[in-house]
């Protein structure tokens, strides 16, 4: 997203209301960040598939009816905090199977972007019911898919880079062909299915005691349910420009909420680091790698802390490049040369202190803030590699056509030129 332009034809500090005017129609004409977005959907689905997977031996232990945490005491904890939890419609163990499966689901399609409107609210409830059954679970990574998987449920996520998109891609080409949509049954009829689960869900209470999420469910699917409708039937009705305004004013928003969220957890992890000793002499780094517990290869961590050196440089920079990442997100360069190395820190504490998924969380995280450029560039040569990959196998060459530019490549071209900076390019 653009940061505010001074008109040049103008003194003092508030903008022009021309400016004003073109930042209005900019954030409501168009889902900004779409490949940013893109990239966290498949980032925290990825993780959180990856993980119940991990834990498909363990999971009556972690969440079900075989843990410590039993249900009778998450009822009791959940009554107290208003919590959501679909684990508590029910002690049965068909039952938390069914919900488990239907997360594992929902992040794998989620992940690769079918029916994303619908398959994120699958998810974030799947989220929500696992971490709220057993809230002691998890290693910090499991706060950040929490609150990631409700704010993706705000954004046009799969706007690029997912099976929504090349079926929109179809659609259009066939709606110029022959002047008629293509038939939908999958849309509607999942509609109608979560409709027929909230409903009763509703009137019996079963959605917790907060009153945001039972409105931000009910928003989504009457939402959906009339988006669906005027785009079959009176695509060029008014409502039908209205509703794409505001889905477009709420993916912009949960865009600005993520990065806020993100430069948040930094600066508070930052701030608290140089309020401890151990942070403020340089030593803490050494101390989790001396732990059985967080030492995955002992002859690695032993070689790490047997440097004192290294060890006060680590925690230095940690702490340095956590207080100052939210200060540079207006000088595109070190923003991102800060980017890569809080990228490369966290892929240190995979290997070094064996925490895999919460790595892989802050990883999806921070890239709501990789350059539009790059990212642009890292899907062409997927796809280039996917192409010859796939020619290869037929025996004969393919040369990929040139896409036609959306408005985030242009942004894009124009950054990479050196335009003006952005926050997520």
């Amino acid at each position: 997203m653009s940061a505010p332009v001074q008109d040049r034809g103008t003194t003092g500090d508030s903008p022009s209301p021309s400016s004003a005017a073109r930042a209005v129609q900019r954030v409501t004409a168009v889902p900004l960040g779409t490949y940013q977005s893109a990239v966290v959907r498949i980032g925290v689905s990825a993780t959180y598939l990856l993980f119940l997977l991990r834990e498909l031996p363990h999971r009556r232990e972690l969440y079900g009816p075989d843990g410590p945490w039993q249900w009778d005491m998450a009822r009791r904890l959940i009554s107290n905090n208003d919590s959501f939890t679909v684990l508590m419609w029910s002690q049965s163990a068909i039952w938390f199977e069914i919900v488990y499966a239907l997360t594992l689901v929902s992040a794998a399609l989620l992940m690769v972007g079918w029916r994303t409107r619908a398959t994120s609210v699958l998810f974030m409830t799947g989220v929500l019911s696992l971490q709220n059954r057993s809230i002691f679970m998890g290693d910090g990574g499991d706060n950040v898919i929490h609150l990631l998987a409700i704010y993706l449920v705000l954004t046009r996520c799969a706007r690029v880079w997912s099976l929504d998109a090349r079926r929109a891609a179809r659609n259009a080409a066939r709606l110029a062909a022959d002047g008629r949509p293509a038939r939908d049954v999958a849309g509607p009829a999942l509609w109608a299915v979560l409709g027929l689960v909230l409903v009763p869900a509703t009137v019996l209470g079963g959605l917790g005691g907060t009153w945001w999420l039972p409105s931000l469910l009910w928003v989504l699917w009457l939402g959906n349910g009339a988006w669906w409708a005027l785009n079959r039937r009176a695509p060029d009705h008014e409502l039908r420009t209205l509703l794409d305004v505001l889905a477009n004013l709420a993916h912009n928003a949960g865009l600005v909420v993520i990065m806020a969220e993100v430069c948040l957890i930094y600066a508070t992890a930052g701030w608290y680091k140089i309020q401890g000793s151990r942070w403020q002499d340089g030593t803490a780094l050494y101390y989790p790698l001396k732990l059985d517990y967080f030492t995955p290869w002992p002859s690695l961590s032993g070689l790490l802390a047997s440097s004192a050196l290294a060890v006060m440089v680590l925690t230095y920079a940690t702490v340095i490049v956590q207080v100052a990442f939210p200060f540079t997100l207006f000088n595109r360069r070190v923003k991102n040369v800060l980017l890569v190395v809080m990228i490369g820190e966290h892929a240190g504490i995979a290997v070094l202190l064996g925490l895999p998924f919460f790595s892989m969380a802050m990883i999806a995280a921070d890239a709501v803030f990789l350059p539009t450029v790059f990212l642009v560039w890292l899907g062409g040569k997927v796809a280039l590699g996917r192409q010859r990959l796939f020619s290869r196998r037929r025996g004969k060459a393919v040369v990929p056509g040139r896409r036609r530019a959306d408005a985030d490549e242009q942004e894009a071209a124009r950054t990479g030129a050196g335009g003006g900076h952005t926050l997520v390019g």
